[in-house]
């Protein structure tokens, strides 16, 4: 059957070559252009409502016209006209991924970095959405921010999560408090020093954003430890690209067992983005597992490892500092490893109340308060 074409459109096996501003080109696959339809979605849930699986044969088109600034098509099976703006096809005609205004480029930091930290004060960003954006923005960057002016209250820390999403609980709960406890579960409700980590890993998908609030800190010691883990990996990409290799590619299991739960997992110690750069790390001495791993592959594993576990100690990366009454510091808890040194717990109180949200939830918000969106 013969097809109606507008000047210029050029038919192939599964597509069309159209013609674009700019005096360029692009091919549409003929299931991409049906499935795509504006028609497709529904404007106020903003789902797609068409269901290209009903289709029994590749979408054909009947006619094909084309204007100053619109492709139409109207499809043989279904006799549906779907109408596409030129300027919106040329956003998909290079295969080019769509835009994310969340996806910005992390910028590493090292021990000297603790009085930039982005500072905000937490009253202000529950009534400025500026504020918000500005936050955020610090936590896709630098991946660490410390909110001032926190209420002294359980209360405050939810409504601050609330901003960037919801407190995501893990398998102890929504909160943690991180206090000396008579019957500690866990090293961080003791006194003693807390290595560095980044937190649950035992969980197959550890929580992504990490919240301290200081509700109270008059002990002797129990100075905060900070690093950024994409700093730490960088370096060792450099220094020893081998070992990055090792770390970067294998799974090590990872634990965390008690009376009531027996979570277990597996992790890379280096994680990379699709682009191949480094995003974080998840690391934690008191919870990896027995390595369940060849012994022979151990002899090289191994000392990439402990090569890793030793840069992550070093002055050059470690922030120290002392965390102070009404403040809160949040983090990625995908790239930020941090701990605390020993402290006196006859010497006074020490409490940070914690809790977690989820790093996809967090660049959900700062999409929808910097963008307009597909749909308005």
């Amino acid at each position: 059957m013969s097809v109606a074409l507008a000047p210029g459109v050029t038919m192939k096996d599964h597509g069309l070559e159209v013609p674009l501003p700019g005096g360029k080109s692009g091919y549409f696959n003929f299931y991409w252009l049906r499935d795509n339809c504006p028609t497709s979605f529904d404007r106020q849930t903003r789902e797609r409502t068409f269901d290209i699986f009903h289709h029994v044969r590749e979408p054909r088109p009947a006619s094909v016209s084309l204007s100053s600034d619109a492709l139409e098509i109207t499809w043989m099976e279904d006799g549906h006209t779907s109408r596409y703006s030129l300027e919106w096809l040329s956003q998909y005609s290079g295969g080019r991924r769509r835009p994310d205004p969340a996806d910005l480029l992390r910028r590493a930091w090292y021990s000297d970095h603790y009085p930039q930290i982005a500072r905000f004060a937490q009253p202000k960003l529950m009534e400025d959405s500026r504020a918000v954006v500005a936050w955020i923005e610090a936590m896709l960057v630098e991946g660490i921010a410390i909110l001032t002016d926190m209420p002294d209250s359980d209360e405050a820390l939810t409504e601050t999560v609330r901003l960037i999403g919801h407190v995501r609980p893990t398998f102890f709960g929504e909160y943690f408090d991180v206090k000396t406890h008579i019957n500690p579960t866990n090293l961080g409700y003791t006194a003693k020093a807390l290595e560095l980590h980044t937190d649950t890993p035992a969980e197959e998908m550890a929580p992504g954003v990490q919240f301290l609030h200081c509700r109270a800190n008059s002990v002797e010691g129990g100075m905060s430890l900070f690093l950024d883990g994409v700093a730490v990996a960088n370096d060792l990409r450099k220094e020893c690209p081998e070992d990055f290799t090792l770390l970067s590619e294998t799974l090590i299991p990872y634990y965390c067992e008690h009376d009531s739960y027996d979570m277990r997992s597996r992790q890379r110690v280096i994680e990379l983005d699709e682009r191949g750069e480094v995003s974080g790390v998840t690391i934690s001495q008191h919870m990896a597992d027995i390595f369940d791993l060849p012994q022979a592959f151990l002899d090289r594993y191994y000392p990439a490892f402990c090569r890793f576990g030793r840069m992550l100690q070093s002055d050059k990366y470690l922030m120290r500092f002392r965390m102070n009454a009404g403040e809160c510091i949040v983090f990625d808890n995908h790239r930020i490893v941090h701990g605390r040194s020993a402290y006196s717990a006859t010497s006074g109180e020490r409490y940070l109340r914690g809790c977690y949200a989820d790093r996809g939830e967090m660049r959900s918000a700062y999409r929808a308060l910097t963008t307009e969106g597909r749909f308005k």
